[in-house]
């Protein structure tokens, strides 16, 4: 799906302070919105999300008399009113930050939470997500249109070699060099096209196929990490491997084996495994990590953050990467309790010495923070997409200056 740089034509305001809301207005007409209501609380605007359909975003205030931001929200979702929604308060960024979250599980389109005063370049932001593709991790891809697919046909497709990779790159945030990719499985189907993770990833970590399919798609990483090397390019590769898969002693066997023929070097190889999978299943996968770690495998612990650990628990798996949670980093510029989590994150890296990738990186802002934290690496949509492993090196030479003037190379 191609991303339309527009903004949005039609924008309601709602604050009970006239002169908030004139302010607001002011910044829409100077972005060039040419059709602009005002309303002074969730009643009035209600009324005119049903009165004009074609409202295409609403920024709303939180408190007001009468009906307040929180009970628009509510009310919004009960009648199947789907505005884009920008949230605006004076209040801390931690009350916004519930509000927004309460608002996407009422399954409303969150567009930025801003605190006030609004500037033009926060509210320029949020409109300009408007239609964009909203960016989603890999584990929340928006569901592909068309029939379940059952576990004989991932059997066929595996005979077949129907999966294929994508590879979203890591950046170093010292220099802007590009330092590694992260291997993401797709599946080519013969009737429904691409096909993302979230269509059937499910179904074969419920399988017996899933330690042949991290197989295959460790072959293939090598073979397009084996051509980027000699194009040049010395990157790292990362591949997501299961808890359940790592208890199996013959699949470490197989992946030392697998590498050891390509002719990879072990220490371009990063198995990722999630933070809550390691703390569930440590008895049992501890000894395959610390093999793998002793053959110069690298092991990354995924999502960081969103599981139960601490120092001590992470002190006692082997290995050499934190890779920290999209929710903890994408907006953290803008939102203090992030900005303290992240912090957090990264204090723990540096005393464990682990380097550190930031995921979901996705404005320029959030970019620059991590440079200001000293963020080892980061990997987002703000850098690049997941794309085909042939088409790697062409997006580093199109990309390469914009990336190293961002840290202030001279290039």
């Amino acid at each position: 799906m191609k991303t339309v740089n527009r903004l949005p034509e039609y924008v309601l305001i709602v604050d009970d302070s006239d002169v908030q809301r004139s302010f607001i207005v002011d910044q829409c007409i100077a972005l060039g919105i040419p059709r602009i209501l005002q309303a002074e609380d969730g009643c009035d605007a209600l009324a005119q999300l049903k009165a004009s359909p074609a409202i295409e975003v609403i920024v709303l205030d939180l408190e007001m008399p009468g009906m307040d931001g929180v009970e628009a929200l509510h009310e919004m979702a009960r009648l199947g009113l789907n505005p884009a929604v920008i949230l605006a308060s004076a209040r801390d960024s931690v009350l916004l930050n519930v509000v927004e979250n309460m608002g996407r599980s009422l399954g409303l389109h969150l567009l930025g939470a801003l605190q006030k005063p609004i500037t033009q370049e926060q509210l320029l932001t949020s409109l300009s997500r408007f239609s964009a593709v909203e960016p989603c991790t890999e584990r929340q891809a928006a569901p592909v249109p068309g029939p379940r697919v059952d576990e004989h046909e991932i059997q066929r497709a595996l005979q077949e070699k129907e999966f294929v990779a994508y590879f979203q790159p890591k950046v170093s945030l010292l220099d802007g060099t590009l330092t590694g990719v992260e291997a993401l499985i797709r599946w080519q189907h013969p009737t429904h096209g691409l096909l993302t993770p979230d269509r059937f990833i499910g179904l074969i970590e419920c399988s017996r196929h899933m330690a042949e399919t991290t197989l295959q798609m460790l072959d293939l990483a090598l073979r397009h990490c084996r051509g980027w090397h000699e194009a040049g390019l010395p990157l790292s590769c990362s591949i997501n491997v299961s808890a359940d898969t790592l208890a199996d002693t013959r699949l470490a066997e197989a992946i030392i084996a697998r590498v050891a023929s390509s002719g990879i070097a072990p220490r371009f190889v990063i198995l990722e495994i999630t933070e809550s999978a390691i703390m569930t299943d440590l008895s049992t996968t501890l000894g395959t990590l610390a093999r793998l770690r002793l053959k110069g495998f690298g092991l990354s612990v995924d999502d960081y953050g969103t599981g139960f650990s601490c120092m001590l628990q992470l002190s006692r798996v082997p290995c050499s990467e934190l890779k920290i949670d999209r929710a903890f980093v994408n907006g953290a510029s803008q939102k203090l309790h992030l900005r303290v989590l992240l912090e957090s994150a990264l204090d723990i890296a540096r005393k464990l010495d682990l380097r550190v990738v930031a995921e979901g990186v996705e404005s320029r802002d959030d970019w620059e923070l991590l440079c200001q934290l000293g963020c080892t690496e980061a990997q987002g949509y703000f850098i690049a997409k997941p794309m085909p492993g042939d088409a790697l090196p062409a997006w580093w030479r199109a990309n390469q200056e914009r990336l190293q003037a961002m840290v202030g190379i001279a290039v």
